[in-house]
């Protein structure tokens, strides 16, 4: 007999919740390889249920090549590709949009039977709508994304990369927090002290740095300036102006770098800040004294990992796990803010 009787907690939601966040960084990181391999483009097609396919014939490998060697990519960058090669991009392709309808499966599906077993806590039902409709958004900004390339550019406008990275790092905020909601039950009490604000502002902080890296990649920045901690022997770059205001913010490779190793010094001072302070609070437990040094901790590696991943070219493997970190710091960030919260 289906019970309507809803508990404040339920350990299994939070698992799932839990496993989606852990779906969506795999999904990040393959998105990073889809984007380090220039293979975004390969699908220029958007079929959301029939596109879950691959091509499953020579005819089928034929017309898809066909349509991929009609945009500037192909034109400009690639005219010698063979069939061969525009496989290999193909499937980096495939597997990121296969890995977006998992995750729309793995979290559509138990949430209809938690629902009906009344087993998600009432006052988190709307969240995990609210989730399943970003993760839906996700999907239309990952194809207005794709879309920006296909007619007058050789790669995605590196705006809407950032839009779209954006977007799927507030999805795993998002899942992170509920997940400790659902887990933990509602707070008896609030934690009222200055580190509830100092959490948010180390959050975005990160967050801002995400964005700006979006912006590197998205400019393929990470290929020039390889020296550090100067930038072609300059402290300054030379070429830092675009044409305009949006130009140099967005599209100047030298601004979007300088932007980007700028904010991760900010982002290291106050990553050192958390820790000593987090360490000398008198309103922190040990064990969140213990997480802020974690969270604090993966910023330093990160700055780190991100100095010898610019320095070595930005081979694939590297890339990867620089930005698979940046989703485990982010998350690190949330936990260390939710858990400031409560006592």
């Amino acid at each position: 007999m289906t019970s309507f009787l809803r508990s404040d907690r339920s350990r299994p939601v939070a698992i799932w919740l839990f496993a989606v966040a852990v779906l969506v960084l795999a999904m990040v990181m393959v998105g990073g390889a889809t984007r380090l391999t220039d293979s975004g483009l390969s699908i220029t097609q958007w079929k959301p249920v029939t596109g879950v396919v691959p091509p499953m014939s020579q005819a089928d490998w034929t017309a898809e090549f066909v349509r991929y060697k009609q945009i500037p990519q192909y034109k400009l960058l690639n005219p010698d590709m063979s069939l061969a090669q525009f496989k290999t991009i193909y499937w980096w392709e495939w597997s990121h949009r296969l890995l977006g309808r998992l995750v729309g499966l793995v979290f559509a599906v138990p949430f209809v039977f938690f629902l009906i077993r009344g087993e998600i806590p009432r006052r988190l039902i709307l969240r995990c709508v609210g989730l399943f409709a970003l993760g839906g958004l996700q999907g239309l900004v990952g194809w207005w994304m794709v879309a920006s390339g296909l007619e007058h550019r050789v790669s995605v406008a590196p705006e809407r990369l950032m839009t779209h990275l954006g977007l799927a790092f507030i999805l795993l905020a998002a899942l992170v927090w509920t997940g400790l909601d659902a887990w933990s039950g509602q707070a008896r009490q609030t934690l009222p002290s200055p580190w509830t604000r100092r959490s948010a502002a180390f959050i975005g902080l990160i967050y801002l740095q995400i964005l700006l890296g979006a912006l590197v990649a998205g400019n393929h920045a990470g290929l020039v300036y390889r020296d550090w901690p100067l930038m072609n022997g300059a402290i300054f770059p030379r070429d830092y102006l675009g044409d305009g205001l949006w130009q140099t913010i967005a599209h100047s490779q030298a601004a979007v770098q300088l932007h980007h190793r700028v904010t991760a010094y900010l982002l290291t001072a106050a990553a050192i800040a958390l820790i000593v302070g987090a360490r000398r609070s008198r309103y922190l437990a040990p064990e969140v004294k213990g997480l802020a040094t974690v969270a604090g901790s993966a910023v330093l590696f990160q700055a780190a990992l991100g100095i010898i991943t610019l320095m070595t070219g930005v081979p694939l493997w590297l890339g990867m796990l620089h930005q698979a970190t940046a989703a485990i710091v982010l998350s690190l960030a949330v936990a260390f803010a939710w858990r400031v919260r409560r006592v």
